[in-house]
């Protein structure tokens, strides 16, 4: 019986994980061909710098300056794009893959949310793969899970901590008792934040894969612009304290619905009661939860991030690929994705917790509570803590489940009052 031909890689950057997928082939080639039922072999490689230590023998391969041209490469069969970014040479490289006849796999969860669709188009067109693992919680699979484990399930919701660098903060200042600015330098300095980390701490990076993992639960067309995101940096230690003394941690998560009023998709801080899984996942973790009709709440968790766990998942896919295996990128026929109108989320139903700073005078609580009063907002529990240096206090309000958009109401009456100093801080409170 003659031997199966190797499956030929052409890879598109060189950074900690493209270093990483080397690393991995070279220590578990043996095993790796066999789970495959053939080699899978690197042959050509492009970066922005040929002379960079990447800690990698990358002298074996052949160079290539433009990433584009990988796409023709005649000595590759499949494309790894590891680039980084919504458009530009991302982009054109993962066009160019498949107009070439060639399989894509890419670690990019912004080039998927914002041009997955078209890319799922071509791909089927043409009879190839498309495989995005990596681009979402890193060595965690959950799109696998998702796309083939869940797929006879009806997913109700999906919702999880999508963020690692987030988790790290917000973990740091609940083990520490320190404040957001001091933690996040330190999760720069250690590697966890990037020098610019507003895509982390903004909710962006999260929102990217939310969009994702909405598609691929839901059968529904990526819509990441309909994502309402709101970040963590305006955290507080002292929220962290009133959420542990309440028995809840907080958490930034990612959460999506599809339902007759349409696709629901929310990445934002949220007080999670420490009887929930997801109160116990620290440091830079991610961790998805899938609820099926059939099979129940599913949690998938791990390391979200670093060189290791997101190669792990790029050769995961590659290995699909060697054996054959492509399968819809998005568990269905692209065609058959359906096109869902972003749902409102005033008429949600949930607990909130809300803080406000104000000034230590007479008749501000008073104020407070008739704001919530004329909004139709009940109010679980109202705490007033000691002044602060600036002479302001802190007031954490509970409220009992009612619509969002009481809440909203009562925080617009607010808005223009002498009494506020500052912006509210509006945290939802999840259930169990």
């Amino acid at each position: 019986m003659p031997e199966t031909p190797p499956l030929r890689i052409a890879l598109a950057g060189l950074g900690t994980v493209g270093a990483g997928v080397i690393r991995l082939l070279d220590a578990n080639g043996e095993l790796i061909a066999r789970r495959a039922g053939r080699p899978i072999v690197v042959t050509a490689v492009s970066a922005r710098d040929r002379t960079k230590d990447r800690g990698v023998d990358i002298g074996r391969f052949e160079w290539v300056d433009d990433p584009t041209e990988l796409a023709r490469h005649p000595e590759a069969d499949v494309v790894v794009e590891l680039v980084g970014g919504s458009d530009g040479p991302a982009l054109a490289l993962a066009r160019a893959t498949l107009a070439a006849g060639k399989s894509l796999v890419t670690a990019n969860k912004a080039m998927i949310a914002h041009h997955g669709l078209e890319l799922a188009r071509a791909a089927e067109g043409a009879n190839l793969a498309l495989k995005f693992e990596a681009a979402v919680a890193g060595g965690v699979p959950v799109i696998k899970g998702l796309r083939e484990g869940a797929a006879a399930n009806v997913i109700a919701r999906v919702y999880g901590i999508l963020n690692g660098t987030c988790n790290f903060i917000l973990s740091k200042m609940e083990a520490e008792g320190r404040d957001f600015a001091e933690i996040l330098s330190e999760a720069q300095a250690l590697g966890y934040a990037e020098a610019d980390p507003s895509f982390d701490i903004d909710g962006v990076d999260a929102a990217h894969k939310l969009s994702i993992l909405a598609s691929v639960a839901f059968g529904t067309q990526p819509g990441f612009d309909d994502v309402a995101i709101t970040g963590v940096r305006h955290i507080l230690a002292a929220d962290i304290a009133e959420a542990a003394a309440l028995g809840y941690r907080i958490r930034l998560l990612g959460v999506a619905d599809a339902g007759p009023h349409g696709l629901f998709q929310r990445v934002h801080p949220h007080l999670v009661p420490l009887s929930h899984p997801l109160a116990h996942v620290i440091g830079s973790t991610n961790a998805v939860v899938a609820e099926g009709n059939f099979v129940g709440r599913l949690l998938f968790q791990g390391a979200g991030a670093g060189d290791g766990p997101t190669a792990s998942a790029v050769v995961a896919d590659l290995i699909d690929i060697a054996r054959g295996e492509f399968g819809h990128p998005y568990a269905m026929p692209a065609d058959a994705l359906a096109a869902q109108h972003a749902a409102e989320s005033g008429d949600r139903r949930a607990r909130a917790y809300v803080r406000l700073t104000v000034t230590d005078k007479v008749g501000v609580l008073a104020e407070i509570a008739a704001a919530m009063r004329d909004a139709g907002v009940s109010i679980e529990s109202l705490i007033q803590r000691g002044a602060n240096p600036d002479g302001s206090v802190l007031v954490a309000i509970v409220t009992h489940e009612g619509p969002e958009r009481s809440v909203a109401q009562a925080l617009e009456k607010l808005r223009g009052s002498q009494s506020l100093v500052g912006e509210p801080m509006w945290m939802h409170i999840l259930g169990e």
